[in-house]
This record gives C-alpha cells, structure tokens and sequence, in this order.
C-alpha cells in the first residue's frame, strides 16, 4: 500500500534546500553553557546573541547547585503529573513564591511555557464566548485558542483601536478574554497594556498578559508588564516561562484564586502532563531569588541594551519600535536574512533569523538580543560585523 502520509512529508524539500546552499540556520549544535561566549560542536567559539537567558542566569553555578541538590533529594523526575503523584514540596513552594513575586492570590506551574498556554487559553475559551488576540501573539497562544469553545478575534498588532472595533461587536455580558504577549518576542516592542485595560472595563472584559520575555526584564525587581504599568491589580491573569530569565524550563500562570482552583482541575496540558522535573523546579526558584537579590543584573542589561540600540540606529539600521533586549533588525527578504546569518556565525556571532511564517515576508528580521552577562565591548563587536555584513548584502547603505 502506498504510504500516502510520507509522500506528502517528502515533497517538503525546503530544508534540504537551504542546506544545499550552505544557508541553513536552525539546529546548529552547542557544547557549552549558553552565555555571552558559546562553544559550538564544531570547536569555535561565537558570540551569542541569540539566546533567551537574558539575566545571564542559565550557565550560573548556583542554579547548577540548586538543580543537583534537588536531582539528590528527588531523583530526577515526579513520574506522573501534578494532578495525580507528580506535586513535590517544592512544586509549591515556587508557586507561592512566584504568586507573591507578581501578586497574585496564586499560581500554578506546568512543565513548560508552551504547555501554560495551551492549557489555560483554552480551558477558559468558554462556549459562547470570545478570545481576542493580538496579531504577533505567540505561536502557544494562537494554538490554544484553537483548542477552546470561545470565537476567537484577531486584532492588528498593539492597535487598541481595531480591538475596540471587535469588542463593540460582541455581547457585553459574554466572556471575554484578550490575551497579549506582554514583550514581543521578534519586534521587542511592550503591550499598550494601560488602554488593554481601559478596554476591558468598558467593554467587560478579561485580559492575560504572557510575560515569558518581559519577566526578568521591566517592572519592579523584574516582575513584569504588569508592574511596569503599575497595573497589576487590574492585570487578570499573568503568565511566565522559566526557560528565559530564569534560566531554566517550565512555566507558570498567575491570577485569582478561582481561577487558578478552575485551572487546576480543568487545564488538560496540566492534569494531562508530567510535571516540572524537580531540578528545574530548583533552579527556577534559585533564580527568582538571584533576580529579587541582584538588581545589578536587571541594570547591566538595560546598559548593554540602551548602548546596542542606539549603535544599530547610528549604523543605519531599521530596528522597529523595540522597547527591550530584543532587537529586531529588519531585512525584509528571506534569502538575505539567511546569508547575513551564515555571513555573522562564520565571523563568531551567533544571530537568528525570523521568518514566514513567523512573521510576514515584508517583516523578516534578524532577532538581536542582549544578556546582563554581555560587555559593551562584545556589542561593540557584534554591531561592527554585523554592519559590514548588512552592508555586503546589500541591506543598508
């Protein structure tokens, strides 16, 4: 019989494409910690600025000693999920301390930040009611919503009066749920979170923030979008990754306590799943500490960021409207971004490329993003190649 399925799989060929060319960029091999100096399998060393760790807390000895105290006491995994044998002391004790960190009446973690997503966009998609998406939102958030009962409306990016126009057209009284990144993971750009929540007491509606990239980053001690708009009591729901600043992997969601009661009882990705291993329990929670203790780090980070900025612009590069580490330089074509990442690894910077579907062909990007472990002299570096390199290619003037 003909196996129909890996027929259609092989007439996939882009991939080996690339490769042909010599251009691929994805899954290129590391054998080190992920700080500002990698080491790749290859033997080279390259400067990252690709990474998500943006305290610099994924390769620090007291997240590794945390993380092997916890494999010594626990083993190294729950065996179940949360709902069932899988909830350690310290599954808990996180919680509470990240409830607190955010404040929030509670909080609940699952194994993984796509997972919180997931679960918690669609359980609460009720029948009859409607999620509203910005159109940049997370790749989690759009497929949860797809999981859900609710209607789901997509609104043009960070534009509040397009959202408007959509909530004006549903019932008052139905469920609403807007959800937003809270910082963009591509463009770097923050949520106009204050007029999100001008809308959702007109119009009666909820609103979810995924601070997966904003935690660590903005806000008192690094507690997010919300609190960078000291709007966190009208914030009703907010998410957060373990595998960014806190240098480890799971997620959480943070709200009221009925909320999270109804969560934790109907969230499929969480019931259904095992839970966080107990080191990345640990090391999450040694991190949440480090960020609380070493504002230093927070500051660096916005040193290096505000300095890396600003040297892009004087180059002449197109850098959006980013207002974080994240640094989106525009290419606008797809072929070029894949040089110019192959161009920069093969001169010891490690950059990633963004495009379709991730963002539209008109928006391809090269993502540039800063660590509190960077040197203003290893920005200055990567900003000199990378301007001989765009300028190669034929990106800027």
């Amino acid at each position: 019989m003909r196996n129909i399925i890996k027929e259609a799989c092989a007439q996939y060929t882009i991939p080996q494409d690339v490769k042909a060319m010599g251009l691929y960029p994805y899954y290129r091999p590391i054998s080190s910690g992920q700080d500002s100096l990698v080491k790749m399998a290859d033997g080279s060393s390259v400067l990252m600025f690709g990474s998500n760790s943006y305290l610099g807390l994924s390769d620090d000895p007291r997240l590794k000693e945390a993380a092997i105290a916890a494999v010594r006491k626990y083993g190294t995994s729950c065996s179940g999920s949360r709902f069932l044998n899988g909830t350690l002391d310290i599954h808990e004790e996180l919680e509470e301390k990240l409830a607190k960190f955010v404040g929030k009446q509670e909080a609940v973690t699952y194994s993984t930040g796509f997972q919180v997503n997931l679960g918690v966009v669609s359980s609460l998609g009720f029948r009859g009611g409607y999620t509203f998406l910005d159109a940049l939102d997370h790749a989690c958030i759009i497929d949860g919503s797809r999981l859900g009962f609710a209607e789901v409306r997509k609104f043009a990016h960070n534009d509040m009066e397009a959202l408007e126009a959509k909530l004006k057209l549903v019932p008052i009284d139905a469920p609403k749920l807007i959800v937003v990144d809270g910082v963009y993971s591509m463009e770097g750009d923050i949520a106009p979170l204050p007029r999100i929540v001008e809308l959702c007491e007109k119009y009666n509606a909820c609103v979810m923030v995924d601070d997966a990239h904003g935690l660590g980053v903005i806000g008192e001690n690094g507690s997010g979008t919300a609190s960078h708009f000291g709007l966190t009591d009208k914030t009703d729901l907010i998410m957060g990754t373990f595998s960014k600043s806190f240098g480890s992997l799971g997620g959480f969601i943070a709200g009221d306590r009925e909320v999270i009661n109804y969560l934790k009882h109907n969230s499929r990705s969480l019931i259904f799943s095992a839970s966080m291993t107990p080191a990345a329990v640990a090391a999450a929670s040694k991190a949440l500490d480090i960020m609380i203790s070493e504002p230093e780090r927070r500051e660096n980070l916005w040193k290096v960021t505000r300095h890396a900025q600003k040297a892009f612009k004087d180059a002449g590069f197109d850098t959006g409207h980013t207002q974080s580490p994240i640094i989106p330089l525009f290419v606008r074509d797809t072929m070029k971004a894949m040089k110019i990442v192959r161009l920069a690894y093969d001169q010891g910077v490690f950059i990633t490329p963004v495009i379709a579907p991730a963002v539209p062909e008109k928006d391809v990007l090269i993502r540039f993003a800063l660590m509190a472990t960077h040197s203003i002299e290893q920005v200055d570096e990567a900003v000199e190649k990378l301007t001989a390199i765009f300028k190669e290619v034929g990106v800027i003037q």
